[in-house]
Order: C-alpha cells, then sequence, then structure tokens
C-alpha cells in the first residue's frame, strides 16, 4: 500500500466519525464554553480532558473531550 492510499484511507476513516474530529484549543474552548486560560491551567494540572500535542499545536479529539465531560457528571 503506498503512503498515499495510506492517507487516503485514514482521512476517509477520519471523516465518517466525528468522535475523531480534532479540535483546536480555540474550538475546545467554545465547546466547553471556558477561557483558553483555564484549558491551559486544567491541561498544567492534568484535570482538563486529553489531549494531542502535534508540533507546537494543542489538539483535542472530540469523543475523548465529550467521554471526559461525561466523566465530569456531579449527580446530586
Amino acid at each position: 500500500m503506498t503512503s498515499d492510499s495510506v492517507r487516503t484511507r485514514v482521512m476517509t476513516l477520519a471523516s465518517t466519525n466525528p468522535a475523531d474530529e480534532l479540535l483546536t484549543l480555540d474550538e475546545l474552548c467554545a465547546l466547553l464554553k471556558i477561557t483558553r486560560g483555564t484549558a491551559y491551567k486544567q491541561r498544567a494540572t492534568g484535570t482538563g480532558p486529553p489531549g494531542y500535542r502535534i508540533g507546537r499545536h494543542l489538539r483535542f479529539k472530540r469523543g475523548d473531550v465529550l467521554d471526559w465531560l461525561e466523566s465530569k457528571k456531579d449527580i446530586a
């Protein structure tokens, strides 16, 4: 399998599953309605959603963020 066909297959798989969509930091903040400062603080303390560092950029899988958010549900 050539690298082009692998790349095409990966892009096709990623585009068919919304949970695999990669969010930028700004998109994460908009989704959670938090500031960039809060997101950075949560990341530094390990209390935020799991993310990926790609070069100098942060990315977050939508499915991972939603799973993390569900784990924070407060049942009172």
